[in-house]
């Protein structure tokens, strides 16, 4: 990648929160629900069925992302994606993010501009007309990025991880266990004792290159929200600590059984139910109904004394914990 000389590209602590401000607005686009963007102390968003849905995420260089990995463009997608996707698992639609950014001295102008190349890029593919409206911009040795993302119900209610029925199907939208596959590569094939090292595609075999990318820039049905909704899905949510954990919460939450068709997982089961990140959309929905982009992948039962089956077996997995030792996603 071509780099500018660096009298054009100054250190972050060389230069002006002014200019560093001016420089990420050069690279955001105005949102269909704006009607107040970047600018002034705040940002007005049109809310047209009278509710907003919000959430936020904060990604932190350390136990979230490793710059050796993760280009500022890719990190600026995924700190969008992951929340766009909690926005679609309510049956919203995206309408804006607010992104406060904590930042070392010593990163490059060049890096926060990426960054928001990485916001609007992820925006137009994955949400168009969502944008980003504002945020904050501070200084810290560890970089952070937090983003808030809000969302519209289009007049629906919203969808729950409450609603799931006995006789109800279970269906995913998107990848399982592909981000994790990727996250297994990077430990395993791109350190230097324990530091991480740049990626070298010459070095990812067949899968590998998509599997890492699924890690590093994933690409959530963030459109299928508002399609599951419509459809009537009883119960729904963002698949982002892997498929067992997240199911089973979903079951906990509306007082049922998942219990899920271990052959409907693919080729590689056990890293669909155990890995994270991927982002897909977990619905249940009444039997007979099945939204476009949608596949089965098991039914809702009354509740017994598990809480997820898996080929009629209780599911021992624990999912995505960033609380845990980074070195056991590579065993």
């Amino acid at each position: 990648m071509h780099s500018r000389p660096e009298a054009d590209d100054p250190r972050l602590g060389e230069v002006s929160e002014g200019r560093i401000l001016r420089a990420i607005l050069a690279r955001t686009e105005p949102g269909a629900h704006t009607l107040l963007g970047p600018g002034d102390d705040a940002a007005v968003v049109a809310a047209p069925s009278g509710s907003v849905v919000a959430t936020t995420d904060t990604l932190v260089h350390g136990p979230d992302f490793r710059l050796a990995w993760s280009s500022a463009r890719d990190l600026g997608w995924k700190a969008a994606a992951v929340n766009l996707a909690d926005v679609a698992a309510m049956g919203a639609k995206p309408t804006a993010l607010l992104v406060a950014l904590a930042v070392p001295r010593d990163l490059r102008l060049s890096f926060v501009e990426r960054l928001a190349d990485g916001f609007r890029d992820a925006c137009a593919a994955l949400a168009p007309g969502c944008a980003v409206v504002g945020g904050d911009l501070t200084v810290s040795d560890v970089l952070t990025v937090a983003v808030t993302a809000l969302g519209d119900l289009e007049g629906r209610a919203p969808v729950t991880r409450a609603g799931a029925r006995p006789g109800d199907v279970v269906a995913v939208a998107g990848e399982l266990g592909h981000a994790a596959h990727g996250l297994a590569v990077l430990f395993g094939r791109f350190r230097d004792g324990d530091a991480p090292v740049a990626v070298d595609p010459a070095r990812l075999g067949p899968g590998e290159s998509a599997a890492v990318a699924a890690q590093l820039r994933p690409s959530p049905p963030i459109g299928l929200g508002t399609v599951a909704a419509a459809a009537g899905a009883t119960a729904m949510m963002d698949v982002s600590d892997g498929l067992a954990l997240d199911a089973r919460r979903l079951a906990e939450a509306s007082g049922v059984t998942i219990e899920l068709d271990r052959s409907a997982l693919g080729d590689a089961p056990e890293r669909a139910l155990a890995g994270g990140e991927d982002h897909a959309l977990l619905a249940t929905l009444p039997d007979g109904v099945l939204p476009p982009g949608f596949r089965v992948i098991g039914r809702v039962v009354d509740r017994g004394d598990e809480g997820l089956l898996c080929g009629g077996h209780p599911v021992d997995v624990s999912g995505w914990d960033p609380y845990r030792d980074w070195d056991s996603v590579a065993g």
